[in-house]
């Protein structure tokens, strides 16, 4: 008898639809599963026979073979388990057809029959739910993530017995509803009213944060840049719904939320050791999974101690940081996965950590030979592709011993909320929130110069030699400056702190 139900598994960030075919005959007994299955899925016949033992039903002794389509794409969530069992004892007679026609089982199986929680379930719940599912089948622990996805009935359900007896109509089952705490947000302790002094760099990162600009520090060790970066998502602007089911995706696949979690309401901040490997950084393996990049979606990213991270690994920045999204290729898929973050370095101005340094007991001892090696570690187009390059000095004694109170994060952070807000009134008609994602057509557009300001950029694209992406970037940096200024047009002093956050550091390629 051949009975077919469906399951999910996830490609990329998204859910992906499995159907799942049993045919069961008269023959030598055996129990085969094809469609493209990894080692995990393959071993699931020995968990769905023992758990349907276990479950107190018998099968008879057939010749049983499972398809799982489409069977070029390769499966390997152990969240099949759960279909697996009820599209066998759906072609065992055991439960009706029509009862499992439009619904979607996902759940991993123990020995016991019990259900357990299986990683990307709300990317799957969302699948369903466009391809016109009407329930699906989950386990308990995963309910609150499926319930993050309106216009579907959610079940969770303890193990597969309870399953077999609502779908034979023995008992009645009731959906689930969302736990009383379905948030996963982390308090912040980390506030810009701690750090003293540094009131370049705060200004700095302020316009970073509110045009969604990408910043490189480059100071003497102590300086602060750590502490600095650290706070930068304190001031990122609340996360949209959107935003943040876009996020919940990500972390959902990457198995990053915790048990009975439900939305993220928080902006990410990851900060990878520079040992992170260029996979680590950007996604991969053999069925691609997300990496640092995609984790930071609509994030922070932060990369301390730049030069020490492998030149193949920064060079890989160089495509998401322009497009907002990784392409990871394989013979039976390409993957898209998303990376539109705001990337905040952090590095030494020489090998020694000290040149620069105004102290006289912090002598730079690197000649000027590997101080050139050092800094050219760093790519001049994956430079070009960083907004903000400044330089983060010493902080003064009188500095660190005053009592007066310094500007907390809830206070910049309404400014860059009205600066955002202010942005995404102008870009709304071409999708985009923030003025770093605008194109140079749109720059022509909504970047108005005043007579001045063209004539002062001219003459610092002539003196620095400017490529015509760091024209592009002064100008974005420039309009997001004179969105704090609330100005319509963008005006000299504009242009001027904009070149100035440009070449700060002394880093810059132009």
């Amino acid at each position: 008898m051949f009975a077919r139900t469906h399951g999910g598994t996830t490609l990329g960030v998204d859910g992906l639809v499995i159907d799942v075919e049993v045919d069961s005959s008269a023959g030598l007994p055996g129990f085969d599963l094809v469609g493209l299955a990894n080692t995990a899925v393959r071993e699931s016949k020995e968990r769905v026979r023992t758990a349907i033992r276990n479950s107190r039903i018998n099968l008879q002794q057939k010749k049983v073979t499972v398809n799982l389509a489409p069977a070029g794409i390769r499966k390997d969530s152990a969240g099949l388990d759960l279909p697996i069992a009820i599209a066998l004892l759906a072609a065992y007679g055991i439960i009706p057809a029509e009862r499992i026609e439009r619904s979607l089982f996902a759940s991993e199986l123990s020995l016991e029959g019990d259900c357990r929680a299986v990683q990307g379930i709300l990317p799957i719940t969302i699948t369903a739910r466009e391809q016109g599912y009407s329930s699906i089948f989950v386990a308990c622990d995963n309910a609150n993530e499926a319930l993050l996805v309106d216009g579907i009935t959610v079940y969770g359900i303890q193990n597969l017995h309870e399953a077999i007896a609502f779908l034979t109509g023995k008992t009645s089952l009731s959906p689930s509803v969302p736990n009383p705490t379905p948030s996963v947000q982390t308090v912040s302790t980390d506030d810009f009213a701690d750090v003293q002094g540094q009131f370049q760099a705060k200004r700095a990162l302020e316009i970073a944060a509110a045009g969604g600009h990408n910043v490189l520090m480059v100071g003497v060790p102590g300086s602060g840049k750590t502490m600095l970066a650290r706070r930068v998502s304190s001031i990122l602007p609340p996360l949209t719904r959107e935003e943040a089911l876009d996020i919940t995706k990500i972390y959902s696949i990457a198995g990053l939320l915790p048990q009975n979690g439900g939305l993220v309401q928080t902006r990410p901040f990851r900060s990878p050791h520079h040992t992170a490997s260029t996979t680590a950084m950007i996604g991969g393996g053999s069925v691609p999974r997300p990496g640092e990049v995609t984790l930071a979606h609509h994030g922070v990213l932060f990369l301390d101690e730049l030069p020490e991270f492998s030149k193949s690994t920064l060079e890989v920045l160089r495509q998401p940081l322009e497009d907002k999204k990784i392409c990871i290729s394989r013979i039976n898929a390409s993957i898209v996965f998303p990376s539109d973050i705001m990337l905040v370095c952090a590095m030494n101005p020489c090998p020694c950590g000290f040149y620069g340094d105004e102290s006289p007991k912090n002598e730079c001892i690197c000649s000027p030979n590997e101080i050139r090696r050092y800094t050219r570690k760093i790519s001049g187009p994956l430079l070009d592709r960083i907004d903000i390059h400044i330089r983060i000095p010493h902080v003064a004694y009188k500095d660190l011993v005053s009592t007066k109170n310094a500007e907390s994060s809830a206070v910049i952070a309404k400014r860059v909320e009205a600066a955002r807000a202010i942005q995404q009134d102008r870009l709304a008609p071409c999708s985009i929130s923030c003025n770093a994602q605008m194109n140079h057509a749109m720059l022509k557009r909504f970047c108005p110069l005043s007579k001045d300001a063209q004539s002062m950029l001219e003459m610092a694209f002539h003196r620095f030699h400017l490529s015509a992406r760091s024209y592009d970037r002064i100008i974005k940096v420039a309009r997001t400056i004179s969105d704090l200024d609330t100005q319509m047009e963008i005006l000299p002093r504009h242009i001027a702190e904009a070149i100035q956050l440009r070449h700060d550091a002394g880093l810059s390629d132009l």
